[in-house]
């Protein structure tokens, strides 16, 4: 998914706890949901981000190309400027883009 383009809140806000009951009926499951996708999101960021930084890495060390190396410094913060990953999630929850389900809930027909 591409993170860049999300709607989700830059800060965190206040949010009513009834809100979160709608979809699941119950608080602590949708609270449960939000955080494994937050997970989610935040491996596969973490992955990501790693990945592009890993082009820059040299085998020798070198303090003069720690200080000039202006594309890793910049690839950094525009990392550090997205949302994170638990306002992204939140976000996709009342969006109703996360699939969930509880496999105790469900009745199986035979």
């Amino acid at each position: 998914m591409d993170y860049k383009k999300t709607s989700a809140d830059l800060t965190t806000t206040t949010r009513d706890l009834r809100d979160f009951d709608g979809k699941t009926g119950n608080i602590y499951e949708s609270i449960s949901i939000i955080s494994k996708r937050a997970n989610q999101i935040s491996q596969e960021i973490k992955e990501e981000l790693t990945n592009k930084l890993a082009e820059f890495a040299t085998s020798t060390d070198n303090l003069e190309e720690i200080f000039e190396n202006r594309e890793q410094i910049e690839i950094s913060r525009f990392y550090e400027r997205l949302p994170k990953p638990s306002l992204i999630a939140i976000q996709e929850f009342f969006d109703g883009k996360i699939y969930h389900r509880n496999p105790s809930t469900e009745t199986t027909e035979k």
